[in-house]
């Protein structure tokens, strides 16, 4: 095992230095596992431009591997749809999901520097958990991770972000998030 996967990333740091205790006692939980944490984060992007141009598929999957740091997986339509002169299999988006050192080092830049550069940014919703404590948001344009380059994107796409949690309520979840540095509206 090469030392640089025993390195734990600023935010799993900061996680089990200052959260957990802050949960276990905001909370009132007597066990450290009681304490809900992050589980994975799935981004996805869809695009739907990729039936005329099929080259647009290549560039979303560059920026995706830029944005998260691992390859991701081409998603294909399920059925062909004849109004969207859809074809069965064909590629029409990608998607990855992180977990561990990656999903921490992406939510750490998330929070510190995407979501802060997005336009006339008022706070996140707190309406967007699902009730069983995963919390999910859309990014308009990708081009607010500073990872991306401008000049190799033709056409700017946004992609959505699923937060999983292992909480068992969305009280439990925005908590979690709050305490992590997820800046909700008031």
């Amino acid at each position: 095992m090469n030392p640089e996967a025993k390195k734990m990333s600023r935010m799993r740091d900061r996680y089990f230095k200052e959260i957990v205790p802050a949960l276990k006692q905001k909370c009132g939980f007597t066990n450290v596992m009681q304490v809900p944490r992050l589980e994975k984060i799935v981004l996805n992007m869809g695009v739907g431009k990729a039936i005329q141009d099929a080259k647009l598929i290549d560039e979303a999957v560059m920026c995706m591997r830029d944005i998260s740091g691992q390859k991701p997986v081409i998603t294909r339509a399920k059925k062909a749809i004849s109004n969207f002169k859809l074809r069965q299999n064909q590629a029409i988006g990608c998607k990855v999901t992180l977990r561990g050192n990656r999903m921490y080092e992406f939510f750490d830049r998330l929070v510190s520097v995407a979501i802060p550069r997005i336009r006339d940014f008022r706070g996140l919703s707190r309406k967007s958990f699902d009730g069983n404590g995963n919390y999910t948001l859309g990014i308009k344009e990708q081009i607010v991770f500073v990872e991306i380059d401008r000049d190799k994107i033709s056409s700017i796409n946004g992609f959505d972000i699923c937060i999983c949690t292992t909480a068992k309520t969305d009280e439990m979840a925005l908590a979690l998030l709050e305490e992590m540095g997820m800046p909700f509206r008031k």
